[in-house]
């Protein structure tokens, strides 16, 4: 089959190419997986002394959780967890380990889901964007000026 050189691919209206966003966000994904890897094992070497009675460890990790994508500050990162099995009990006896940095069902990060009140109420409601870009960007962000955010509204 052969392909044609002549068609050129334009952007979409609704894509931004970015390269900054691009590394922040594969930087992001590099430490969010680091950090989950080491509270695993910091959880797995706390249960270390739980054993089976042929003294093989009764909590091994058991790979990683399908990939997802969780919605940040600088767009989507996606993640996969870490999956613990406990090979010692059934039912109610059973361990689980759940991450406090990235929860099981999470989508969003918290910084968002508390935010996304925040731009509606004060944002459109209001009119008052200044105040909903400082709960996005900090309080101490450069360009926020009162001429900057009417020339960005």
């Amino acid at each position: 089959m052969t392909e044609t050189t002549n068609i050129v691919r334009l952007r979409q209206p609704d894509t931004i190419d970015d390269p900054l966003t691009d590394i922040l966000r594969a930087g992001a994904r590099q430490l969010l997986a680091q950090a989950i890897e080491i509270e695993a094992e910091a959880y797995l070497a706390s249960m270390r002394e739980l054993k089976l009675p042929d003294g093989r460890e009764r909590l091994v990790r058991h790979g990683h959780g399908p990939e997802r994508t969780i919605q940040t500050g600088i767009g989507p990162v996606a993640v996969s967890r870490v999956k613990i099995r406990d090979r010692g009990a059934a039912g109610e006896d059973r361990l689980r380990f759940s991450s406090a940095i990235l929860p099981k069902w999470a989508r969003r990060t918290r910084s968002l889901d508390a935010l996304l009140p925040i731009l509606y109420l004060r944002g459109l409601s209001t009119g008052d964007f200044q105040e909903a870009l400082a709960a996005l960007l900090g309080t101490d962000a450069p360009n926020l000026s009162p001429s900057v955010v009417t020339r960005l509204t």
